[in-house]
C-alpha cells in the first residue's frame, strides 16, 4: 500500500490543551507516523468569540486515500465533541493542509502560525 505524506493543522478554542491532547492521541491511531509541532496561542480571526485558539500542525504518512482521510477527520472531530454551531466556539478543527504534494485550505498557508510551524515540521 502507497503511503501519502500529509499535513494537518489542529486547532482549539474552548478547554483547548485538552482537546488537543485528544486530537494527538487520535492522530497517532490514524496516521502510520505523526509527529507534532509545539502547540502556539493565536488571537481569534472573525470569530464572534474572544478566546484565542490554541494551534498545531502535524506531519503525518497514512496509507488512507484522500477522500477517505477527510471523513476520518470529520469523525475525529465529532468524535472530540465538535459541533457545528453559530456561537463560535472550535471544540477541536482538523484540517488537511497538504496531501503528497496537494495543498489544500489555501488562506491557512497564510496565516502567521501556519507560517511559524511548518518551519518546525
Amino acid at each position: 500500500m502507497k503511503e501519502h505524506e500529509v499535513i494537518i493543522s489542529l486547532a482549539s478554542n474552548e478547554n483547548q490543551e485538552a482537546n488537543l491532547a485528544k486530537a494527538r492521541e487520535q492522530l497517532t491511531q490514524l496516521l502510520t507516523e505523526a509527529d507534532f509541532t509545539s502547540a502556539i496561542w493565536t488571537e481569534p480571526i472573525n470569530s464572534i468569540r474572544k478566546e484565542p485558539y490554541l494551534n498545531q500542525l502535524c506531519k503525518g504518512t497514512t496509507g488512507f486515500g484522500e477522500g477517505l482521510l477527510c471523513e476520518l477527520l470529520k469523525e475525529t472531530e465529532k468524535r472530540i465533541g465538535r459541533v457545528h454551531n453559530e456561537d463560535g466556539i472550535v471544540t477541536i478543527d482538523l484540517d488537511l493542509l497538504q496531501y503528497d504534494d496537494q495543498r489544500h485550505h489555501l488562506r491557512d498557508w497564510n496565516r502567521s502560525y501556519v507560517k511559524d510551524l511548518i518551519n518546525k515540521l
